[in-house]
C-alpha cells in the first residue's frame, strides 16, 4: 500500500472516524523526537547546527523532486534517528550521507517513479548504492522500522471536521494553508516538543485565524473541547505556529498593500460593489487561491535561500 501522510496506517481509512483516528493518537508519542534530544538541541549550539546543515542538505537534494512532502517526510526521519545517534562531530560527508539516505527512504516510501539513483550528489563525497543501503539500514534500526510516520498531516482531516463546513473550496482553501504552515514549521526548533496532534490543530487554528476571523472563537473552541486534545499545548504550540504564520503572511500584505485586493475572507465577506450587492461567491474562491499560491511562492523563496547559503 503507497504510504500518504495523511493517511499513514492501513487501516485509517476514514480518519474523521474516532474508530480510526484514536489509534494515531494513542501511538504519535512513538513518532517523535526523544526528549533527551530536544534538550540537546535547546542547550547547544552545536546540535542545533548540525541539524540545520543538514536539513539544508535534505532540501537541496530533494528540490529537484519538486514535492515538499517528500522533504518533510526525510526531514522526520532525521530528527527521529539523530536521537538515538548522537553526532559527535560535523563532518560534512556524513550529514551528507545522513541526508541522502533519509531522502532516499522517503523516495522508497513515497513510491514515485523516483530513486537513489536520481539524488543529485553534488557538491561533496559521492556514495556508492551499496554505501547508501548501509546507512539505510542504520536509520531503519535507530527508528525500529516504523516508516510510516505518523506527522501532523495526519490528523488535519479530523480536527477540519470539527468546523462543520458547508462549502467545500472553502475547506480546502483552509487545509492548503495550514499545511503551508505545518511544511514552514518542521525548521523551527520551538515545534519540535509538541505532538504531532497538538501540530495539526494549532496549525489549522493559525490558517483559520487568517481566513475566517469570524469564526475563529467557534473554531478554537471546537477543538479545545476535543478529548483528545491538551488545552495548555494546544495553546502554547499555537504561539509558535502564530510566529511561524504571520511571517509568511506579512510578506501577503506586502504584496497586496498597493490595490485594493482583500487579504483575508473577512474583508472579502465586508466588500461589497457599487450597487450593494455582495460579492459573487466565485470571486472569493479566487481571492483565496491566489493568495495560497502567493504564499507558496513566497514558501519556495524561503527553501530556495536556505539553500542557496549552504551550498
Amino acid at each position: 500500500m503507497d504510504f500518504n501522510l495523511e493517511n499513514p496506517l492501513p487501516f485509517s481509512h476514514d480518519e474523521t472516524h474516532l474508530d480510526t483516528i484514536s489509534p494515531l493518537f494513542n501511538i504519535e508519542t512513538y513518532h517523535m523526537p526523544s526528549q533527551t534530544y530536544l534538550q540537546n538541541l535547546k542547550n547547544s549550539d552545536f546540535h542545533i547546527n548540525i541539524r540545520e546543515a543538514t536539513i539544508s542538505i535534505i532540501l537541496q537534494i530533494s528540490h529537484p523532486f519538486d514535492n515538499p512532502f517528500l522533504s518533510y517526510l526525510a526531514i522526520n526521519y532525521l530528527d527521529r534517528f539523530i536521537c538515538f545517534h548522537s553526532l559527535s562531530e560535523s563532518k560534512p560527508w556524513i550529514l551528507r550521507m545522513i541526508a541522502v539516505s533519509c531522502v532516499s527512504l522517503a523516495l522508497k516510501m513515497r513510491k514515485t517513479e523516483y530513486s537513489v539513483t536520481d539524488i543529485e550528489q553534488d557538491g561533496g563525497t559521492i556514495f556508492d548504492i551499496e554505501t547508501i543501503k548501509r546507512m539505510e539500514l542504520l536509520i531503519l534500526g535507530g527508528l525500529k522500522w516504523r516508516m510510516r510516520s505518523i506527522t501532523a498531516f495526519a490528523f488535519i482531516n479530523f480536527f477540519v471536521s470539527m468546523f462543520k463546513f458547508k462549502d467545500l473550496p472553502l475547506q480546502q482553501a483552509l487545509k492548503a494553508r495550514a499545511t503551508e504552515i505545518i511544511l514552514t514549521a518542521q525548521n523551527e526548533i520551538k515545534i519540535l516538543p509538541f505532538k504531532p496532534s497538538i501540530i495539526s490543530a494549532s496549525a489549522l487554528l493559525s490558517a483559520s485565524h487568517e481566513l475566517f476571523p469570524l469564526q475563529f472563537s467557534c473554531y478554537k473552541s471546537a477543538i479545545l473541547n476535543c478529548s483528545y486534545v491538551h488545552k495548555n499545548d494546544l495553546l502554547s504550540c499555537y504561539n509558535v505556529t502564530q510566529e511561524i504564520a504571520k511571517e509568511g503572511y506579512e510578506s501577503i500584505l506586502e504584496m497586496v498593500s498597493s490595490t485594493s485586493t482583500p487579504v483575508n475572507v473577512l474583508d472579502l465577506q465586508m466588500s461589497w460593489s457599487s450597487d450593494n450587492e455582495p460579492i459573487e461567491e466565485h470571486t472569493l474562491l479566487n481571492a483565496i487561491s491566489s493568495s495560497s499560491s502567493g504564499r507558496q511562492d513566497n514558501l519556495t523563496k524561503r527553501r530556495k535561500i536556505i539553500i542557496h547559503d549552504n551550498t
